[in-house]
């Protein structure tokens, strides 16, 4: 005992001061172990009420999920019920589907083979029309190349002067001879001068000629229109208004003869748009031509001289034929004269044709009136005729038979 007391009481360490013997070491490892134990038996104790927790809630958790459950087998039992009511439905109304389905498809399967039957002949009736179309439109086409060919002559005409003066020369001709009588003009004239103008109109009355002159210069013209710039178009109008002066100074000195042609010549301008650029932008080159009595003509205004020179021909023509008409007047009055007379005779003849129906008219009312008291025998003796020859019995018999048809035989048989 006392050798286990020495034994306790044995130092084992110092810390500082403090001396550490192996009884104290002894009592704090059992102490420690002590305060393990508790720790241990808490821990336990703690683990064995976290499990009772455990194993409620999830008693607890157990019953919710078997509710749970029982409420969902539910809700699935009332679901496929409705899952089999609906299938129901949709199988019903599916088949109601493809019945109308099949229907609408018949009925569209239908007007789509009339549509595209009427298709198909309106695209024949148009494919038809389209074909007469382009016949049309190549005949057009053969007309516009066959025009284009003639514009291509006429450009080849004018861009040679020769050409372009016959050219102009061929339509004054033209609307000259349109215009008036054969006999009263004449092309290429030849004047006393030796000049030839293109055209002398003969005037009646023994009136001078008028000349015409159609070979305008459309050098110029031409050069003054495909000029570009200020400078080159004033110098090409420049030159433009002396061609034309010229040219007005030529007709008037060899076609204005005195006592031979009228004191005023005609200067046919072949073009209406070249007569209008003139006037409108070569008021000299006019007043010039009104003072050298040369009168600046287009095309329409040629035709309308001519038409006033075929009147003023007209007219003379009448009062040349005045002695005629004046003869042939006389002799309508004679023959009106004779018809007035013819009908007076007529009218004579009618009266007496009237006094004679008149008079048969008597007769065949005093044969009436006899025939009608024989039927009733009620003549006296002493109003007895003597009877008349068969003819003429016969004769008033056919006038009481037809008064419009035996007249005349009335008048040759019988008497009055």
């Amino acid at each position: 005992m006392n050798d286990m007391t020495s034994i306790l009481s044995e130092p084992l360490a110092r810390l500082g001061a403090t001396t550490i013997t192996l009884g104290q070491a002894l009592g704090f490892g059992a102490l420690l172990l002590l305060a393990l134990f508790l720790a241990l038996v808490m821990a336990l104790w703690r683990a064995a009420k976290a499990r009772m927790v455990a194993a409620a809630e999830t008693a607890d958790h157990a019953r919710d999920t078997e509710a749970r459950m029982a409420d969902i087998l539910q809700s699935q039992a009332e679901m496929q019920g409705r899952m089999g009511a609906i299938a129901e439905v949709f199988g019903a109304r599916q088949a109601e589907l493809t019945q109308s389905l099949g229907q609408r498809l018949d009925a569209m399967t239908g007007r789509l083979g009339q549509t595209m039957a009427d298709q198909t002949k309106s695209t024949h009736e148009s494919l038809a029309k389209l074909q007469e179309r382009l016949a049309v439109i190549d005949t057009a086409q053969g007309n516009i190349q066959s025009l284009a060919g003639q514009v291509v002559q006429l450009q080849a005409i004018l861009s040679n002067k020769q050409t372009r003066g016959a050219f102009g020369q061929s339509r004054m001709e033209a609307i000259v001879a349109d215009g008036l009588p054969h006999g009263a003009y004449e092309f290429q004239a030849g004047l006393s001068n030796g000049s030839r103008p293109d055209c002398l109109v003969r005037m009646p009355n023994g009136a001078p000629a008028l000349a015409i002159d159609a070979k305008f210069p459309l050098e110029a013209w031409n050069a003054m229109r495909a000029a570009e710039g200020a400078d080159l178009q004033k110098a090409a109008a420049q030159a433009f208004r002396r061609d034309i002066e010229v040219h007005i100074r030529d007709i008037a000195e060899k076609y204005l003869i005195q006592g031979e042609t009228q004191d005023t010549a005609f200067m046919f301008v072949p073009s209406e748009s070249v007569f209008a650029e003139i006037h409108e932008n070569f008021e000299v080159v006019v007043q010039k031509a009104y003072r050298a009595r040369v009168v600046i003509v287009s095309p329409s205004l040629l035709m309308l001289s001519i038409q006033v020179i075929q009147s003023i021909l007209k007219d003379a023509r009448m009062r040349e034929q005045a002695h005629l008409i004046q003869g042939e007047v006389i002799r309508l009055m004679e023959d009106v004269a004779r018809v007035d007379e013819r009908v007076r005779r007529l009218q004579t003849h009618f009266g007496q044709a009237a006094k004679d129906i008149d008079d048969i008219l008597v007769s065949t009312s005093k044969v009436t009136k006899r025939g009608q008291r024989i039927e009733a025998l009620e003549f006296s003796e002493g109003e007895a005729e003597p009877p008349r020859s068969p003819a003429k019995v016969e004769a008033g018999a056919r006038v009481a038979d037809s008064k419009t048809g035996q007249l005349r035989l009335r008048v040759v048989e019988g008497d009055d």
